[in-house]
């Protein structure tokens, strides 16, 4: 009886795929040809079941008909059918194409995981499943149909496997397949991702929004038709033929609001918002002037996508208004084109490709590019984790739009500086970059971009990258043009010459031993370099200075024996230290009742790693571990130290130096001084140098209580468009260590 049921529940399923079909005009031939890969397909599953003991072909025909929800196309939808059959059966390629066509294997192919293929490692497994995915993608964009459609039918029917399995499923859905469901512009199916993903993740809090968007649906709808009628009226006095509606964020959409602005569900006001599709684009910006005349627009939240689409071609007009009751309402303003693209994507495009339109096939020759650069990082990726990491990033990017000098706009990730516009540009333009003005004024390349930014990017012929841009751009791009440039030019001289250099300073300290140890590796990962060969790099580049780097050194090696190095600070202290009993507490652990002394020459603060040095005469010498006069000190006399947590209390005033590199101009000192007041900053001694080039360098001494503190400074200096750069400087000393 049971199997009797279940044969009539596939056999359903398939005649609603029929009437799919049927209703979107597909000729009795190709349903004829459907029905044969339908029993095909139940033939080489037979016997097989899902977790929920049902036939394993009730899948492949539920992908099927989620495939024709996003494009008309009879070999997709024989592909749905037939997507596991080569993983999961007997069944293979050259029988695929026999049987149903080359384009049908393709895409199947395309879908196919690696489950006959042996690999080393998850992330190896998972590093070859994205590439192949995208390379199959690249080949044939129906790819991304059927694997996203037979996503979203496993996210449906997760609730049949075990609790980690669906943990796992869920959030590997939430950081691949919803971001590039995002990616393709196919909306629809990234807002249910997202939520299905959710309800596993943090049950929660999709039990506790969905709760409340169900328990205020009658208040909000009341809203919305408030909205529509008003806006209606008005459209209709321009003789617009618009449709309105309103609609609610998805679950997760509420939820990411909620957690990046630290607000409560009911904090949260604009989890509705009216859409409005227009036939022309002229008609959304009149609708958009009716909008801001019927109702206050908030400021600041007004985006159009329109003028400047995203990377997956959405477009639209986004802007907030207050609405009924002092909740701010958002209004969606499109056409019935980009609604399409919205909705569908890329789908969108490819389901009027056979119309030869220019812009369709501009659009998708645009998201083939995309998926080669995607193709491309596997190459240039250090190992197969790096790579899903990659993906990973990538997919997830918000944009900000750039301008350049000659109007034109270029989408960057959120967060990227001047040195990613620069190789977004070009390579080379990259590669020379020296400087750039942002919105008229000359600014760091760090400097992070803002949307509408007009940048302008300064090179010079015979400039190159530095290593210390990795640390600051954003782009994946930029980061592997700039290591490819140090792989293909300077890296091997440099490599060589900072290996050198630590080698002998190595051998000279006694610790030539770490050559042969592996501890080479830490040592690298402990100043967040990857390999020794990057440390190298930045060491004969001049990026890492050679002191901070054995110092560092020596603090590993010596870290577990400080009692020997304590042993060798009493024996000192006989002969002629005097108890430091000025404090009831320590400020440094270790130093507990002996003689002690912050270094003038580098003046260390709390929050800063700190070495000390052993003298005969005046106890305990304390440095920061990149102090320059620590460079012909014997290690004997070096031992670790740290500060304790009542250090802070202890000194209430660390004299520091800066030295900030500005664009010299009539009002700039006071502009600093300005800004170090409101990190409430005493400023004890100022020293000002012009240079040729019009730009000056002001040494600042400042008082400060920690290294934070010193950073909230420097990162106040650095917010001024005229600050070319700040670092911090030792004082002029002959202090001997």
């Amino acid at each position: 009886m049971a199997a009797e049921s279940t044969l009539l529940r596939e056999d359903q399923l398939f005649e609603e795929l029929v009437d799919v079909l049927t209703e979107r005009g597909f000729s009795e031939k190709q349903i004829n040809k459907v029905r044969k890969a339908f029993e095909y397909a139940r033939e080489k599953h037979d016997g097989q079941k899902r977790k929920n003991n049902e036939n394993y072909i009730v899948h492949p025909v539920s992908v099927a008909i989620l495939v024709l929800d996003l494009a008309n196309d009879i070999n997709m939808v024989l592909a749905a059918i037939l997507h596991d059959t080569i993983e999961d059966t007997d069944a293979t390629s050259e029988e695929l194409e026999k049987l149903f066509g080359r384009d049908v294997r393709q895409v199947v192919e395309g879908v196919t995981k690696l489950g006959k293929f042996e690999l080393m490692s998850t992330e190896e497994r998972q590093a070859e499943n994205f590439r192949r995915m995208f390379l199959a993608m690249a080949n044939d964009i129906r790819v991304v149909f059927v694997k996203l459609s037979d996503r979203l039918h496993n996210m449906r029917t997760l609730h049949f496997m075990k609790p980690e399995k669906q943990k796992k499923t869920a959030r590997e859905t939430l950081e691949i397949f919803a971001p590039l469901a995002n990616r393709m512009g196919i909306g629809k199916l990234r807002a249910e991702l997202e939520d299905l993903s959710l309800k596993y993740l943090d049950q929660e809090s999709y039990e506790h929004i969905e709760e409340n968007i169900s328990h205020t649906r009658d208040s909000r709808q009341k809203t919305i038709d408030y909205l529509i009628e008003k806006i209606g009226e008005q459209l209709g006095r321009l003789n617009i033929d618009a449709e309105i509606y309103g609609r609610v964020k998805n679950i997760y959409s509420i939820y990411k609001k909620m957690e990046k602005q630290q607000k409560a569900l009911g904090d949260v006001y604009d989890i509705s918002a009216i859409r409005v599709v227009v036939n022309t684009e002229p008609e959304c910006y009149a609708v958009l002037g009716v909008v801001h005349n019927s109702f206050s627009p908030i400021p600041g939240r007004f985006k159009d996508y329109i003028a400047m689409p995203k990377r997956n071609f959405y477009q639209s007009l986004h802007t907030t208004v207050m609405g009924p009751l002092a909740r701010p309402l958002e209004v969606q303003i499109r056409t019935r084109e980009m609604h399409e693209v919205a909705e569908y994507g890329i789908a969108a495009h490819w389901k009027y490709k056979e119309s030869g339109s220019a812009s369709v096939e501009e659009h998708a020759e645009q998201k083939l590019t995309w998926l080669r650069q995607m193709l491309e990082m596997k190459d240039e990726a250090d190992d197969a984790s790096d790579y899903v990491e990659l993906v990973k990033l990538d997919l997830f990017q918000d944009e900000v739009f750039i301008f350049t000098p000659k109007g034109q706009v270029v989408d960057l990730p959120n967060g990227s500086t001047c040195v990613d516009f620069a190789y977004r540009i070009h390579t080379e333009v990259g590669h020379t970059c020296t400087g750039s003005v942002v919105n008229g004024k000359m600014v760091p390349l760090n400097t992070v971009l803002s949307n509408g930014d007009i940048i302008e990017i300064i090179t010079r012929k015979n400039a190159h990258p530095r290593l210390d841009w990795l640390n600051f751009v954003k782009t994946q791009g930029a980061k592997n043009k700039i290591r490819q440039w140090f792989k293909y030019n300077k890296r091997e001289e440099y490599e060589e010459q900072g290996k050198s250099q630590l080698m002998e300073a190595l051998t000279k300290a006694k610790y030539d031993d770490l050559v042969h140890s592996g501890e080479l590796n830490n040592l690298a990962k402990e100043f967040n370099y990857e390999t020794p060969g990057d440390l190298f790099v930045a060491m004969g580049y001049g990026e890492l200075n050679l002191t901070r780097v054995v110092n560092r050194v020596n603090r590993i090696q010596t870290l577990n024996t400080q009692e020997d190095a304590l042993k060798r600070v009493k024996k000192f202290q006989k002969e002629s230290f005097k108890v430091n009993t000025s404090h009831s507490k320590c400020s440094i652990v270790g130093l507990e009742g002996m003689l002690f002394h912050l270094a003038r020459c580098c003046t260390p603060v709390p929050g800063e790693d700190i070495v000390g040095v052993v003298t005969r005469s005046r106890g305990v010498m304390v440095h920061r571990d990149d102090c320059q006069n620590l460079n012909h000190v014997n290690p004997e006399r070096k031992m670790p130290l740290q500060w304790s947590e009542h250090a802070e209390a202890q000194f209430e005033n660390h004299t520091v130096r800066l030295e900030v590199h500005v664009i010299d101009r009539v009002g700039v000192l006071k502009d600093m001084l300005a800004k170090i007041a409101e990190t409430h900053t005493n400023v004890a001694n100022i020293r000002v140098k012009i240079r040729e080039d019009n730009t000056a360098d002001i040494e600042l001494t400042v008082d400060v209580a920690n290294a934070q503190h010193v950073d909230r400074v420097k990162q106040a200096l650095q917010k001024l468009p005229d600050v070319i750069g700040v670092k911090r400087q030792q004082f002029r000393t002959s202090q001997n260590p």
